[in-house]
């Protein structure tokens, strides 16, 4: 597990590109997907990549002429501990109040409402 668990949303975007790749990748390819919303050039790129280095997200293979990033944490083991911790922190760790405040503001789809009615009912059932 990384060291430090939050990433900003920079670093997450960085993250979030080389996951969605699903194989190491170079800055520039890394690059081209962050410009798609950061006007960001290659030194702050580089940056975002040592810092995700020194947190524990990402290991670089330096052994080619080209460095290859690739991540050291899965998406959703990253999603499944942020999660939770907004859950712990936003709603005191209550999925329902966290499902009630979203059902409240009407933010939650008949068919999100019939995926949940599934999730639950198969809730503590073997597989």
């Amino acid at each position: 597990m990384a060291k430090s668990t939050k990433l900003g949303d920079g670093e997450l975007e960085v993250m979030q590109a080389i996951w969605d790749a699903g194989e190491p990748v170079t800055a520039s390819s890394i690059l081209e997907k962050v410009q798609q919303k950061r006007t960001w050039g290659l030194s702050t790129l580089m940056t975002v990549l040592a810092r995700l280095i020194e947190k524990g997200y990402l290991e670089c293979d330096k052994s080619t002429r080209t460095n290859i990033y690739s991540a050291k944490i899965e998406e959703m083991d990253y999603k499944k501990k942020e999660g939770r911790s907004f859950l712990e922190k936003m709603y005191g760790n209550s999925i329902f109040n966290f499902i009630s405040c979203l059902y409240d503001d009407s933010d939650i789809s008949p068919e999100e409402i019939f995926q949940l009615r599934r999730i639950v009912e198969n809730a503590g059932k073997e597989d």
